[in-house]
C-alpha cells in the first residue's frame, strides 16, 4: 500500500506526496495538463516543441542541466497526446535544487530567438530521423489519420508536419506557455526520502509565489462512431511488408479498460499468447506479431501489427488475424490463460512500485485522471476482469466497421 499525502497550494498547484526511506534519492514529477490533443490542428507539435524550449533556459536560470548536475542529480521529460512530464531526481540533501529548478521555469521562459532556434532545429531533426528516414516511420501519422477523422489524437505527438515547427513564432510559442504552463494546470509528485512536511515548506516557498493563469477550457471536437472498414495501401522503401490494424476502444476512466489492456495480453505477450502460439510457431504466417493499446486517456485504439513470413500476402495475413480475433469472440478464455495474465500484471506493478521515480510518475497521472490513492487499485481491478467480460468486450470491438486497416508494401 503507497501511502499518499495531498495539498493544494493557493495559486491551484496540486501536490502529491510519498515519503520512501528505503532510499537516500528524491524524485520531483511535475506534470502539466497539456499534450498534442491540446494544438491548434493548423499548428501541431507545440507540446512536444516546449518539453524541449523548457531546458533551454527559463527567466532566472540560462542553463537547466548544469545545477542538476552539481547538484548530483538526473532530470528528464516525455510529452504525449494528453500529458507533458517532466522528472528530475536528486540526493535528498541537494533536494531544493530541485525545487528551485521546477519553480523557475514555471514562473517564466527566457523566451529568445536563438533558444526557439535551437530547439526548432532540434525537433526538426528528430521529426526527419524518425517519422521520414526510418524504415515505417510514418506508421504513426497515417494510421492516426486513418482511425480518427474528428479527435486531435489523429496527429502524433511530433506534429502533423515539419512546417508546423518550422514555422513557430516566438509570439505564438510565449503564447502557448502562458495559456498551458501555470500552477493551477499542474500536479507536482514528490517521493523518497522526504518528509511532506519538507515538500510542503519548498513548494510553498518556491511555487507559491507564481500566479494563476487563465486557462482555456477544453473543448475537443468529439470522435463520430465510426461505421464501415477504413482501408489504405502504400509503397514505401522498407525490407518486408507489414499490416497494421486500428480497432476503436474506450477511455483511460472506463471499466472496460483493463479488459482490453488485457486482451492485448492474451493475444501477443509472451510465447504462448494466441497469436504466437497459432500465427508465429504453428501455421508461420508470420515473422513477427504484436497487439497493444494507446493507453490514452480520451476514446484510444487497440492496435495489431505484424510482418508477414516470405510468400505470405497481406491478404493471407489479414485473413489470419481476424481468424484470431473471432476466436477471442467466440471461444473464451481459458482459466489458466487468464491467470497468467494477471499474474505477470501484478508482478509488473509491484516492481514498478519499488522504484520511487516510477511511483512519482504514477502518482502524478492518477491524480489527474482520478485521485492518486487509485495507483493502489490497480491490481485489483485487473483482478477483477472476468472472461466473459473479456468475451463481451471482444465482441464488441473487433468488427469490421470498427477497424482501420493498412498495408504497408515494399515498393517495387
Amino acid at each position: 500500500m503507497i501511502e499518499v499525502n495531498h495539498h493544494t497550494l493557493d495559486n491551484g498547484l496540486r501536490i502529491v506526496h510519498h515519503e520512501d526511506k528505503s532510499t537516500q534519492m528524491v524524485a520531483l514529477n511535475l506534470l502539466y495538463n497539456v499534450g498534442a490533443r491540446d494544438e491548434d490542428p493548423e499548428h501541431t507539435g507545440f507540446a512536444h516543441l516546449f518539453e524541449h524550449l523548457m531546458f533551454g533556459g527559463s527567466i532566472n536560470v540560462p542553463d537547466y542541466d548544469t545545477p542538476v548536475q552539481n547538484a548530483g542529480g538526473e532530470n528528464n521529460a516525455w510529452t504525449n497526446n494528453d500529458i507533458t512530464n517532466y522528472y528530475i531526481t536528486l540526493p535528498h540533501q541537494n533536494v531544493e535544487t530541485g525545487f528551485w529548478l521546477e519553480s523557475d521555469r514555471m514562473l517564466s521562459l527566457d523566451f529568445n530567438p536563438k533558444s526557439l532556434d535551437v530547439q526548432r532545429q532540434v525537433v526538426i531533426e528528430e521529426f526527419k530521423q524518425r517519422n521520414l528516414n526510418q524504415p515505417y516511420g510514418d506508421v504513426s501519422h497515417l494510421m492516426r489519420e486513418l482511425a480518427y477523422k474528428q479527435h486531435p489524437y489523429r496527429w502524433p505527438t511530433i506534429g502533423k508536419e515539419i512546417n508546423h515547427i518550422a514555422n513557430a513564432t516566438l509570439n505564438e510559442v510565449r503564447e502557448f506557455f502562458y495559456h498551458y504552463y501555470a500552477p493551477n494546470n499542474a500536479i507536482l509528485a514528490v517521493t523518497g526520502h522526504i518528509s511532506f512536511e519538507k515538500t510542503l515548506q519548498l513548494a510553498e516557498k518556491w511555487f507559491g509565489p507564481i500566479p494563476k493563469r487563465d486557462i482555456p477550457a477544453r473543448q475537443l471536437p468529439k470522435e463520430e462512431k465510426q461505421t464501415a472498414i477504413r482501408r489504405k495501401t502504400v509503397e514505401r522503401k522498407v525490407p518486408v511488408n507489414a499490416i497494421y490494424m486500428a480497432f476503436h476502444m474506450c477511455n483511460r476512466k472506463h471499466p472496460d479498460y483493463y479488459a482490453y489492456d488485457m486482451i492485448t495480453d492474451v493475444l501477443s505477450n509472451g510465447r504462448s499468447s494466441r497469436f504466437v502460439r497459432s500465427l508465429i510457431q504453428e501455421q508461420k504466417l508470420f515473422t513477427g506479431i504484436d497487439a497493444y493499446i494507446s493507453g490514452s486517456i480520451d476514446d484510444g485504439l487497440l492496435q495489431i501489427t505484424g510482418k508477414p513470413a516470405q510468400g505470405i500476402t497481406l491478404e493471407q495475413a489479414e485473413q489470419a488475424i481476424w481468424e484470431e480475433l473471432e476466436r477471442m469472440k467466440t471461444v473464451p478464455v481459458d482459466d489458466h490463460e487468464l491467470e497468467k495474465v494477471k499474474n505477470r500484471y501484478e508482478s509488473e506493478q509491484i516492481f514498478s512500485n519499488m522504484n520511487y521515480l516510477n511511483v512519482a510518475n504514477n502518482l502524478a497521472f492518477f491524480e489527474l485522471i482520478g485521485k492518486a490513492e487509485d495507483i493502489n487499485d490497480e491490481v485489483k481491478k485487473y483482478r477483477s476482469v472476468t472472461a466473459s467480460q473479456i468475451q463481451h468486450v471482444a465482441s464488441r470491438c473487433f468488427v469490421a466497421e470498427n477497424c482501420s486497416v493498412l498495408y504497408y508494401k515494399v515498393a517495387e
